[in-house]
C-alpha cells in the first residue's frame, strides 16, 4: 500500500493538471502512479521530470540501448522495484532478456559504474572510474553522473512512498525463484 496515494481526476488542482498535460505533450509520456503522487507538489514534479532532458543527453552519449541499460543498472543497484520493472519492460520490448544481456567490455564497465554509483552513494573505486574516463570526456561523465543522481532520486522517491507498480508494468516484473 503506498504511503501517499496518487492524485486522481477528482482531486487534482488546475495547476497540477496543467503540469501533467504539458509533460504528456512534451514527452509523449503517461502520468504513472509515481508522477501522480509527485504531482501533489508541482515544483517537485517539474524538477523530477527534468530527468527526461538528462536521459536525452545520455542517449546522445551512449546510444539508446546503453542509455536504458544504464538506467536499469542504476535502478537495480538502488533496489527500486518500480524503476527496475519499467526498464525491464524497455529491455524486453527491445528484444532482449534482462537476465541474459550480451554486453561488450565497455558496456559492462558503464553498467558497473551505474551500479556502483547507486550502491555506494557515488564512491567509485579509482580503477573503475579510470576505465570510464578512458571512454568518455569530462563533460560526458558529468552528464552520466548527473543522470545517475537523478535516476537515484527517482528510485528514492518511489521506494520511500512504496509507489505501486502500474498495471501496464505488471507483465514485466522479475520472475522469482521458488
Amino acid at each position: 500500500m503506498p504511503r501517499i496515494l496518487p492524485l486522481t481526476d477528482e482531486n487534482i488542482s488546475d495547476e497540477t493538471k496543467s503540469a501533467f498535460e504539458k509533460h504528456v505533450r512534451e514527452h509523449q509520456s503517461r502520468i504513472t502512479n509515481m508522477k501522480a503522487t509527485m504531482g501533489r507538489s508541482v515544483l517537485a514534479f517539474e524538477i523530477y521530470m527534468r530527468w527526461y532532458n538528462l536521459y536525452e543527453n545520455v542517449k546522445k552519449i551512449t546510444g539508446e540501448r546503453l542509455a536504458y541499460l544504464f538506467a536499469h543498472a542504476i535502478s537495480s543497484g538502488s533496489n527500486c522495484p518500480l524503476c527496475t520493472t519499467y526498464f525491464r519492460k524497455v529491455i524486453i520490448e527491445n528484444g532482449e532478456k534482462p537476465e541474459a544481456l550480451v554486453l561488450t567490455e565497455d558496456e559492462q564497465t558503464l553498467l558497473d559504474f551505474g551500479i556502483e554509483i547507486s550502491i555506494h552513494a557515488g564512491r567509485i573505486n579509482e580503477e573503475l572510474y579510470q576505465r570510464v574516463a578512458k571512454k568518455y570526456s569530462e563533460e560526458e561523465i558529468i552528464v552520466l553522473v548527473a543522470f545517475a543522481g537523478q535516476m537515484i532520486a527517482t528510485n528514492v522517491f518511489s521506494n520511500t512512498f512504496d509507489i505501486e507498480i502500474d498495471n501496464y508494468l505488471a507483465p514485466y516484473t522479475p520472475l522469482t525463484k521458488k
